[in-house]
């Protein structure tokens, strides 16, 4: 016989923020900020404009919220590169790209930089954090709530506890990295509930890695929470995700010209994926 765990209720996440059942986020990564070690000078007017014309392009589509992605660099840096001057900057920017599109929004840094997340979210209203390898990696390496993860917990309870969110990540690939290789999916999951987060994102170690419909589920049986998916999502392959019984998509590459996570949005890839959305949630 199978003893699923058990965990305290939690209100619904995404239909708090959202609204709605089965959303699809979009991800706007930031050019270099002053302060990162790839800034290279450019006004924080021309970075801030080129943030809030990928939201534009993103809420003309027809998404349901966004994603501002900066880890210190482009394309990552340590996140101890995320500091004060860089931070500041993100704020600013994530607030201007929250006025202008009218979504929620969320930011998004690394777990060892989820400190300055949620000073960012704060500051910028923002509605979530997600936070790459929030539990998972502590738990593979520091061990449970010592280290930078269990600060955070703690920071967001004085924050207010609900009033920012927490999307965590749970690495079913392990890429280069191998962090979490040797514990199951469903123990994975049971890291993610155990630090307080709110949603558990199914994704791979690296860009574009996809989940399987297995995979998904693994997740939700492994804890309570709802369940999106953080990497490769396509037109193709949204419905069969959603019909996995993913609660959303966070999506990246796909909608960016050429298919590229660094390049501009592409409007006809955003509609293209929105109508695909559309059929198998509706």
């Amino acid at each position: 016989m199978t003893v699923r765990p058990v965990f305290r209720p939690k209100p619904d996440a995404l239909q708090a923020i959202f609204g709605r059942p089965k959303v699809v986020i979009g991800v706007i990564h930031s050019l270099p900020l002053p302060g990162a070690p790839a800034y290279d000078g450019q006004p924080m007017e021309e970075i801030v404009h080129y943030a809030v014309d990928e939201a534009e392009r993103y809420r003309a589509g027809g998404l349901d919220g966004l994603i501002v992605e900066n880890h210190g660099d482009i394309p990552f840096a340590r996140p101890d590169q995320l500091g004060p001057e860089t931070a500041a900057c993100m704020a600013v920017m994530t607030e201007a790209v929250r006025r202008a599109c009218a979504l929620p929004v969320g930011v998004n840094v690394l777990a060892n930089g989820a400190l300055q997340a949620l000073a960012v979210a704060k500051a910028a209203g923002a509605a979530f954090v997600r936070v790459n390898q929030w539990a998972n990696a502590y738990v593979a390496n520091e061990g449970l709530l010592d280290g930078p993860a269990g600060q955070a917990a703690r920071y967001r309870a004085w924050l207010g506890g609900r009033a920012i969110r927490i999307f965590a990540d749970v690495h079913v690939k392990h890429g280069a990295h191998a962090i979490t290789a040797d514990r199951s999916v469903p123990e994975l999951a049971r890291d993610v509930e155990f630090f307080d987060a709110d949603v558990a994102i199914a994704t791979g170690q690296r860009t574009g890695d996809p989940t399987t419909p297995e995979e998904i589920r693994a997740i939700a049986e492994g804890c309570s929470l709802p369940v999106v998916t953080g990497s490769g999502a396509t037109a193709e392959n949204v419905g069969g995700i959603f019909a996995a019984g993913a609660a959303g998509v966070i999506v990246a590459s796909w909608l960016k010209r050429d298919g590229v996570w660094w390049n501009p949005v592409d409007p006809d890839r955003v509609r293209a994926f929105m109508a695909a959305a559309n059929r198998a949630r509706a």
